[in-house]
């Protein structure tokens, strides 16, 4: 994941542009969504999934770097450690995921049934080739996670990840606050507020939706639309190779130099998490709900964000 371009990219967006970095904080942002959804099943890796899951295969690694990613506060340079050190600093700011009074976790673990994809019937993950019939391996996580720092004080993050979804998709979601005040709700116009859609896969894309006024006249009121300004990196830069993420990390692995690859201490922090979830489950017994092949997961993860007031970006 850290090969991609656009993740990359997400560097380079917050720190070499002076219009962002002062409104990357709890001030400007309302909550951060991370999303990363496959089409695909189990497919031939039953022996592997089984033993690991949603929440190892993903979440400990993919997600949790994004996240760092989006959290980190400004390294001193473009270094290997620089921008490890507050990759951690932003790992270690993870508020616990396990309440311990109670065993429980804000954490939704599912498993897909049979259902319809791409307009292909799908069998559920417990029927695949493999699988354990009894199957509790979950295929589908939501969480819902807050950061103890001055920069994110407040702001949920919320992460997906999950086999048999819709789309095969992987995004950053970030949606700002309102305008304190619409000088336009008296002309009938309704205001929503801005929001940053940083796409990873299938397509590397930075898209700011923002307000504009819909064409015409103001006799019956002003009317407004959420229109975006898109940056496809692929149109942008088609007059360069671009390179896929396994031969920029082997290249970078052979030049020695380590930025984009996750430090030891990393690792551990990640892993800290996300034992502290797997003990949790284990200890209560819970078993994953299920979701329907092709549904964008359980009803419980839905919750998980309405209870804020939130709506997935599906």
């Amino acid at each position: 994941m850290l090969g991609k371009e656009t993740v990359q990219n997400l560097l380079v967006f917050r720190f070499a542009n002076g219009m962002f970095e002062p409104i990357w904080n709890r001030r400007y942002i309302d909550h951060v969504q991370i999303t990363a959804g496959e089409t695909v099943g189990v497919e031939q890796r039953a022996r592997y999934y089984e033993g690991a899951g949603a929440l190892r295969d993903m979440v400990q690694n993919h997600l949790m770097q994004l996240l760092a990613l989006v959290a980190m506060e400004p390294p001193i340079a473009f270094t290997a450690d620089g921008v490890r050190d507050r990759k951690m600093d932003a790992l270690l700011s993870i508020q616990p995921l396990v309440d311990e009074a109670s065993r429980t976790t804000q954490v939704v673990r599912a498993q897909y049934a049979a259902g319809w994809v791409a307009g292909a019937e799908v069998p559920g993950y417990r029927e695949e080739p493999g699988v354990n019939p009894a199957s509790t391996t979950e295929t589908f996580v939501a969480l819902r996670m807050q950061l103890d720092s001055w920069r994110w004080a407040g702001v949920p993050f919320y992460l997906r990840t999950g086999k048999r979804l819709p789309e095969r998709q992987t995004e950053i979601y970030i949606q700002f606050n309102g305008v304190p005040h619409s000088i336009f709700a008296a002309r009938g116009a309704v205001t929503v507020p801005n929001k940053l859609v940083i796409g990873v896969q299938p397509e590397e894309t930075i898209r700011l939706l923002m307000m504009a006024k819909t064409p015409g006249l103001d006799r019956e009121g002003i009317r407004l639309r959420e229109v975006p300004l898109d940056v496809g990196l692929a149109d942008a830069f088609a007059d360069h190779r671009r390179r896929i993420a396994y031969e920029r990390l082997l290249l970078d692995l052979i030049d020695g130099d380590p930025t984009l690859f996750v430090r030891r201490d990393e690792v551990e922090a990640q892993w800290h998490w996300i034992d502290g979830v797997r003990t949790a489950w284990n200890e209560a017994g819970l078993a994953p709900v299920p979701y329907g092949a092709g549904s964008w997961g359980p009803s419980a993860a839905i919750a998980l964000t309405e209870r804020d007031g939130v709506h997935w970006h599906d």
